[in-house]
């Protein structure tokens, strides 16, 4: 076993999260690197000594660039707003360092293709933050999909729904800026998850829509809700949705797949169970079975030995982490890699230019 010095710029929601989940991963997949949580990095330096001391770390600072550059610092993580994330993987990239990324990987799809280069020109391992698709469940639905066992995919439906800013008096940052948006923040997970299962969307339509246009006295800027219809490159058809306004829902990261043989449904509120119907056995006798999670499934066994007693959101982190360790140490990068962050970004631009048309776009022309 090899020690490896883990530095996480940001200590909020996500900082904390990768944290416990270096903290953790050792222990929960016996993984070759064991990762040592060496410096975190802050607003201020209050925040940051304050961080330091919850999570576990050796050092704290509020410059990312003395984290960045720090010599005993041998991968990041950037756990940041979306506009922070270019010139941080950049310096890092600069030094030959390993960059986990949290999603979306930039601000605008100038700073992801900027990413992808550097860290194409540096050679070094890269990967962005979509841990929803690492559920056992989700992992189960590729799974099926890849064995033929619903047949010939035909269509698919995805959601992002949230409900944490359906209250119009709430204002803040969230309401500024194209990243913070609904298309910038929510919508690239189920983008990833439309990508895994079916595969790559060639075109759509799309119409994006603010449903507060002010909040707490202050003009919003950016969208609430989004809708399109894509084309996938097989030919499948589909339909996603998202919202950070949808009243009464809180993880709405949720598909249906339909295929000519059966149907696979999963909502992530309910992320320890997938529901398959198949066209198997006598017609009387057909229906959706729920399957619970278990040792069977992939990632699960490592967590625990019960079948049905379940998995959580900070399993998704430690998972994620595993499969960042793995990459560092075997020198090979996996997926999801910044050119994944850099495509699901490129359909988010084609969304929103396809809503200002009022039309059908092509992806590749973005």
């Amino acid at each position: 076993m090899t020690d490896i010095r883990i530095g996480i710029v940001g200590g909020g929601y996500m900082g904390k999260a990768h944290a416990v989940a270096f903290a953790a991963v050792g222990a929960v997949f016996n993984t070759a690197l064991r990762p040592r949580l060496e410096m975190v990095c802050a607003t201020t330096p209050d925040s940051a000594e304050r961080c330091r001391q919850a999570y576990g770390f050796a050092r704290a600072t509020s410059d990312w660039r003395k984290l960045v550059d720090d010599p005993d610092v041998d991968a990041i993580v950037i756990a940041t707003p979306q506009h922070t994330h270019r010139a941080i993987a950049e310096a890092a990239f600069a030094l030959g360092k390993p960059v986990l990324c949290e999603k979306p990987l930039g601000a605008s799809l100038a700073d992801s293709r900027a990413m992808v280069a550097a860290a194409q020109a540096a050679d070094a391992i890269n990967m962005v933050g979509f841990n929803y698709i690492r559920t056992p469940a989700s992992q189960f639905a590729r799974q099926l999909i890849t064995e033929g066992r619903i047949g010939q995919l035909t269509w698919f439906r995805g959601e992002m729904t949230e409900d944490f800013f359906a209250d119009p008096t709430i204002g803040g940052w969230r309401g500024q800026g194209d990243a913070n948006g609904c298309m910038g923040d929510l919508a690239p997970h189920m983008i990833n998850a439309a990508r895994a299962l079916i595969g790559p969307i060639t075109s759509l339509c799309a119409s994006v829509e603010t449903v507060h246009p002010e909040r707490a006295g202050e003009a919003v800027t950016n969208d609430d809700q989004a809708q399109m219809m894509c084309r996938f490159e097989n030919g499948v058809q589909g339909h996603m949705f998202f919202s950070r306004v949808a009243t009464g829902r809180k993880m709405g990261y949720a598909y249906e797949i339909h295929g000519t043989k059966g149907h696979i449904r999963f909502d992530q509120e309910d992320q320890n169970a997938i529901h398959l119907y198949t066209t198997e056995g006598p017609e009387a006798e057909r229906g959706f079975r729920k399957i619970l999670t278990g040792p069977a499934h992939p990632d699960y066994l490592p967590f625990c030995q019960g079948p049905g007693h379940g998995t959580g959101y900070q399993d998704q982190i430690i998972i994620e982490a595993r499969d960042f360790l793995t990459a560092i140490h075997e020198n090979r990068n996996i997926w999801p890699t910044f050119a994944e962050g850099l495509e699901v970004n490129r359909i988010v631009a084609a969304v929103m230019d396809s809503s200002r048309k009022q039309a059908w776009v092509n992806v590749a022309d973005y």
